[in-house]
């Protein structure tokens, strides 16, 4: 394929996401299988071409002044991409499978119209319902804060401890170029290509041996400010695929015990790979099993109950930017009631003088200070620690710095920090 067929293809795909409401990658692999013409690099490149264009979206729109799948592609083209005119109208030159032409209104908005005055929620490139949230928890920073959320991510990997040092690990990958991440002792960085893409991973024998783990330097922060000790019992009560799991084995070097717990068995599948590849030994998977209550014997027992809380994903536009034009109202509400129960239900198995660690991938306040504020009034017997005292346990005081202005525990953001949106509060029952 072509680079102009590319945008046909592109068009096509932004097509069909509008109309099925689906995640994107299920559109484009759909995609792929009724159009098998397409390779692997054909695809990663329409791939690349429609993310842009849905971190975009709106700013996109703004500037073409239309918000047909065409339109966005081509705003994008200089939004995301900062392609010029002449680049941009040698593609549409509407032979073979390029699309068609630009037209004049086309070329002279893409030359000439601008975002200067263009309301918060496009230039953050964030649904219109949900700017006066954004404003609430990000103030005048909103704008600023979707706008990095609308950037290509890097590729964050946290180096596993319990096989390597981090400057062993970026030796092993040193052909892909990886920098040490500012705010986490145990990341590595690696710029996205050109395309957008990152590297192939699996393929790498650092990845395969279990020296290095994908995680998000937020994750990675997350993780470390629960400042889990060796000897410690921890249950990670929503532990999905087992990443923040992984991150505390490191950190206890494999002594004491973590039970790892999700409501959905199906979500733990991937951990026990994982688990294996990463050297990890003193993790306990707990799944359920219809009715029965899988961490009875735990009651009371925990120095740490980790809420790595199902949120509605805010905080990780840049990672799946199609998740902001779906996410619906009574998505929040569901969510809110979601992580409610799980902070109830932490508080049964922590014991006196242990710690809940509520983390969330949103910047939306009502998924993060509003829960705490709202559990604590509920549980007089916790109290919430300082974003300074939260920062000097893990042995990372500069972390203060991202205390909310809100009143309660840490937040990250692209803007900020250079990571995905989380917020982490630590909150402990009285002795």
């Amino acid at each position: 394929m072509t680079p102009a067929a590319h945008l046909s293809a592109a068009i096509e795909v932004l097509q069909l996401i509008g109309e099925r409401r689906r995640p994107a990658q299920d559109v484009l692999k759909e995609w792929g299988v009724a159009h098998r013409f397409a390779g692997s690099k054909d695809r990663a490149q329409i791939a690349s071409l429609v993310f842009d264009s849905l971190r975009k979206r709106a700013s996109a729109a703004f500037v073409m002044g239309d918000e047909s799948p065409r339109a966005i592609l081509i705003g994008a083209l200089r939004e995301a991409r900062g392609l010029s005119l002449a680049s941009v109208a040698s593609l549409f030159s509407g032979e073979g499978h390029a699309p068609a032409p630009l037209s004049e209104e086309e070329r002279a908005r893409y030359e000439g119209a601008t975002l200067s005055n263009a309301p918060a929620h496009v230039q953050g490139d964030y649904p219109e319902w949900i700017a006066s949230r954004l404003e609430a928890a990000l103030g005048d920073q909103a704008a600023a804060e979707g706008a990095a959320l609308a950037q290509r991510a890097p590729v964050d990997l946290r180096v596993n401890i319990l096989k390597a040092t981090r400057d062993e690990a970026q030796k092993k990958l040193a052909h892909l170029h990886p920098e040490p991440t500012l705010l986490s002792p145990l990341g590595l960085r690696i710029k996205p290509g050109a395309d957008g893409r990152g590297p192939a991973l699996s393929a790498e024998p650092a990845f395969v041996k279990g020296l290095v783990e994908t995680q998000d330097e937020g994750s990675q922060l997350a993780a470390l400010v629960c400042a889990a000790a060796p000897g410690e019992q921890i249950l990670d009560l929503c532990a999905g695929g087992g990443g923040k799991t992984l991150a505390l084995a490191a950190q206890t070097h494999n002594r004491g015990q973590i039970y790892a717990h999700d409501s959905d068995g199906r979500r733990l599948a991937p951990i026990f790979a994982r688990l294996e590849r990463a050297g990890a030994r003193n993790v306990q998977v707990r799944a359920p099993r219809g009715g029965a209550d899988v961490l009875a014997d735990l009651e009371g027992r925990c120095d740490l109950v980790l809420i790595d809380a199902p949120c509605t994903g805010a905080g990780t536009w840049r990672r799946h930017p199609d998740a902001k034009w779906r996410l619906a109202a009574g998505a929040i509400a569901l969510r809110l009631e979601e992580q409610s129960e799980l902070l109830k239900e932490a508080t049964r198995y922590v014991k006196t003088g242990g710690r809940i660690a509520y983390v969330t991938c949103s910047v939306l306040l009502e998924e993060n200070e509003n829960q705490i504020d709202a559990f604590l009034t509920a549980h007089p017997n916790f109290k919430a620690l300082s974003a300074e005292e939260t920062a000097t346990r893990a042995n990372l005081p500069e972390l203060a710095r991202f205390a909310s202005r809100h009143g309660f525990g840490l937040r990250f953001s692209p803007f900020t920090a250079g990571t995905d949106g989380f917020f982490v509060s630590l909150m402990q029952r009285a002795v």
